[in-house]
């Protein structure tokens, strides 16, 4: 009788059990247009991807939760961002997937309104988290939405291009699958960009996750209000 295999231990990346800072993330609201959109209490942080990539479970893992956001039964039908308060302050804030659009027409119809907006003059955006299937990634549509939002003259906000399912293939496979990811990604990732391997199943690539949202997450430096924001009550006696 052959000895059982021994199974590998989990890299440090898989025991990291949450981002500190998404850790109490809540769901506040659903916003479908412009005067929808909450006030900003700090740094935000978008999520992206195809309806098919993965984008829930990983902001569920993300944040330690197993319900934060739910997937939908009907990919794609969603229209709305999710807006989900963190306890420092700021959003983590969950977009439409965008794998229903067929037609060009049916992308400038998803990709315009609150969602265009909020892009072009949302300052407390930090950063866009890209979730795609490493086995399949980039897609037609993941190059497009990057390229849509380098088009929108508001600066291209740094992307954290999240190549998750890594858990479905073997350790060389994920080295070559980041390889021919890299070598046909290198024209549109930006230098502030970041790569990295995910599983939102083990958890693998938690780590390097939290070094980029705790860059993203700093702060915001003193500035005047923004226009849509609610004024402060006066400072009781």
């Amino acid at each position: 009788m052959n000895a059982p295999t021994k199974r590998p231990s989990l890299p440090a990346e898989a025991r990291l059990e949450r981002i500190p800072q998404f850790a109490g993330a809540v769901f506040e609201k659903s916003v479908v247009d412009r005067e929808g959109l909450p006030f900003i209490t700090g740094p935000e942080i978008a999520f992206a991807g195809r309806s098919n990539a993965g984008k829930s479970s990983s902001i569920n893992k993300l944040a330690g939760q197993t319900k934060l956001a739910y997937a939908s039964k009907m990919p794609g039908r969603t229209r709305e961002l999710n807006f989900f308060p963190l306890r420092a302050g700021g959003y983590l804030v969950d977009l439409p997937g965008y794998g229903f659009a067929r037609t060009p027409r049916d992308k400038q119809r998803v990709w315009t309104g609150v969602i265009e907006q909020y892009f072009r003059e949302r300052e407390a955006l930090r950063g866009v988290v890209l979730v795609l299937d490493v086995r399949h990634a980039p897609t037609d549509l993941d190059v497009q939405f990057v390229s849509w939002l380098g088009e929108l003259g508001a600066g291209r906000p740094p992307v954290l291009w999240l190549l998750n399912k890594a858990d479905k293939l073997t350790q060389s496979e994920r080295m070559k699958a980041r390889n021919a990811f890299c070598a046909q990604t290198k024209d549109i990732v930006g230098p502030d960009d970041v790569v990295v391997l995910f599983s939102a199943h083990t958890g693998l690539g938690m780590k390097e996750c939290a070094g980029v949202f705790t860059e993203w997450l700093t702060p915001l430096p003193d500035s005047e209000p923004a226009d849509d924001a609610e004024p402060l009550p006066p400072s009781a006696p």
